[in-house]
């Protein structure tokens, strides 16, 4: 049985965000690529994730903390609230290790370059 896709799309992880994390296909809008993103936290490929990150925002990133960030908590659902052409808001809904419910609710902004897609920030 083909697994789902973490993101919520309701289509398989291999015909969703898959193909953007192993590099075979790039995410054609910022939304696609929050999407892909969150489902990278949920298969702890903290690599796509600094990958994403625009080069000129990536050095507030530490890959160990995300990689860490992504390992300790049970990611359950995402819900995307808006999205527009470079601007998504969403709610990533997980466990932490003592089991307590969070939700982590983001306006993040993504800038296109050629043709790659790349979260900028989040607030």
């Amino acid at each position: 049985m083909d697994k789902k896709c973490y993101c919520g799309s309701e289509k398989r992880f291999k015909d969703c965000c898959e193909p953007y994390i192993l590099g075979t296909q790039k995410p054609q809008t910022a939304e696609a690529l929050m999407r892909s993103r969150y489902s990278a936290y949920c298969i702890h490929q903290a690599d796509y994730l600094i990958a994403t990150t625009h080069p000129k925002t990536r050095k507030r990133h530490n890959k160990k903390e995300i990689l860490d960030w992504a390992v300790q908590n049970h990611w359950l659902k995402l819900e995307v609230i808006k999205a527009t052409e470079n601007k998504v808001e969403f709610k990533a809904f997980y466990l932490d290790q003592s089991t307590q419910a969070h939700c982590h609710h983001e306006h993040s902004t993504f800038k296109k370059e050629g043709e790659q897609w790349y979260y900028v920030e989040g607030y």
